[in-house]
């Protein structure tokens, strides 16, 4: 808010003006009603392997995050040109595999992830895109660039946090909204709908029947399946709900089968389908992938999408950018050490307590090592881990990330924030939501913004001028 020359920034103006007249004890009250306007939602997410704490309430800080149209423009070009050349890799290597043969991409990334799927080669996608929904975590960084800190391309989650948390921000603070002109989120469900549609396999005259696919209510991302489904107007179901005939994917109805076109699906890969991928799977629909392979059915995300996220791979995506869009990446990639490669190696464990550690397929901010505020014994423990399967972590600078005021007890107080927009990319064109969401930590110092790790959120205004 205050810029590093302290001087403000012109987009938090009105805020920073705003903060500077409210009575003494206004923000306390509006953040008690914040939090109890979400427990009546129910607004929840599940912690796996917590019995004390199976449902909790994501914590919700009252300050808003802004970011003005210039930025949000650089932004938003920079998504829009990432992910599209990320589904253009995925296109590739499920298809002729140029990168690979030009040696931008080692192969041994893609045909060893875990998230390699062969089924998928050769299949003609609709538009060609793989990634209908992307969320791409974003740091900003020497108060002025901004950074790519991770790609979330399999089933991205938060869409539901970003706009409960807007719709919270409008009962709470209607008069400090109305002092400046916001970009508006709520269309985000309709443009997640009309997405899904346009990547529909079939061209007839009748409109795509689209369900949302959830593991069920034990699901940490229940809530958010929910959430969308009755936003976007769609069938929530589970597997059983679905069953295959003549490779046509149909639901069950109380009027009789009704054919599905489009599954957006928030279920992981490997419970997609029992013939194809694991046999004890009872989340997904046998037949699945027979009638997907057939072009009956879309599935968005598509099988396989998960090479693109890797955390290695993560460290070529400036190279995918060049090669396939000719431009250089509008947005920087964090310094990533690659430990599957001897120097980088060798200059990971002699630099452990400077440097952030992370799993190649870790998520929540678990898996990871944090050297500055790691102890010695810590440190040591990770070093073994990575001596032995060094392929399996990549390590990047302690970065000095940008900080957002959120309020607390005695006041305001800077947290470290990063941002999650939502990139939508359908067979017509590419929709972006105007900011997305911001994930705060709210332990004094931390770098862990994950709800899982004890980080909340906040609502992101963007700015129309």
């Amino acid at each position: 808010m205050n810029g590093s020359a302290g001087e403000g920034r012109a987009a938090y103006k009105v805020l920073r003006d705003w903060l500077d007249t409210v009575p003494p004890g206004l923000l306390e009250r509006r953040s008690g009603e914040a939090e109890l306007l979400f427990r009546k939602v129910g607004i929840t997410f599940a912690v796996y392997g917590n019995a004390e704490a199976e449902e909790r309430l994501i914590p919700f800080d009252i300050i808003p995050r802004i970011i003005s149209a210039r930025e949000w423009a650089k932004l938003s070009k920079g998504l829009e040109q990432r992910v599209s050349a990320l589904n253009q890799f995925l296109k590739d290597i499920y298809g002729p595999r140029e990168i690979l043969r030009a040696g931008i991409v080692p192969s041994e990334l893609v045909y060893q992830n875990p998230y390699y799927r062969p089924q998928m080669h050769g299949l003609n996608l609709r538009g060609g895109i793989y990634v209908q929904v992307a969320g791409v975590d974003i740091v900003r960084v020497d108060d002025e660039d901004f950074y790519v800190l991770e790609d979330n391309l399999r089933t991205p989650s938060g869409v539901s946090y970003m706009l409960e948390n807007r719709e919270v921000m409008q009962r709470l603070f209607p008069e400090l909204m109305a002092m400046q002109r916001i970009l508006p989120i709520e269309n985000y469900a309709n443009d997640l709908l009309a997405t899904l549609k346009s990547v529909a396999g079939r061209s007839d005259a009748r409109t795509p029947t689209v369900v949302l696919l959830t593991p069920g209510s034990f699901n940490s991302a229940y809530y958010e399946h929910s959430f969308l489904a009755d936003r976007m107007g769609v069938e929530l179901v589970e597997g059983r709900d679905l069953f295959v005939r003549d490779e046509i994917v149909y639901m069950r109805t109380t009027e009789g089968p009704k054919r599905v076109d489009v599954i957006y699906s928030r279920i992981d890969d490997e419970y997609l389908d029992p013939l194809v991928f694991r046999p004890d799977s009872a989340l997904g629909v046998p037949g699945l992938i027979a009638a997907y392979r057939a072009g009956n059915v879309t599935i968005a995300n598509a099988p396989g999408t998960g090479v693109a996220d890797d955390k290695a791979l993560y460290s070529y995506v400036p190279d995918i950018v060049r090669f396939y869009t000719g431009e250089e990446p509008i947005l920087k990639n964090v310094p990533t050490w690659r430990c599957r490669e001897p120097e980088a190696l060798s200059y990971v464990l002699d630099n452990l307590h400077e440097l952030v550690v992370k799993e190649v397929n870790g998520s929540g901010g678990y898996g990871m090592l944090v050297g500055p505020h790691a102890t010695k014994e810590a440190c040591e423990q990770f070093r073994a881990r990575v001596l032995a399967r060094p392929d399996n972590y990549i390590a990047q600078p302690t970065l000095a990330l940008s900080t957002s005021p959120v309020f607390t007890q005695s006041g305001l107080a800077p947290r470290h924030v990063d941002l999650r927009p939502f990139v939508l990319t359908g067979s017509d064109r590419v929709r972006l939501v105007p900011g997305g969401l911001t994930r705060v930590a709210l332990t004094p110092g931390s770098l862990v913004v994950n709800s899982s790790q004890g980080g909340g959120t906040k609502d992101t205004w963007v700015l129309s001028e």
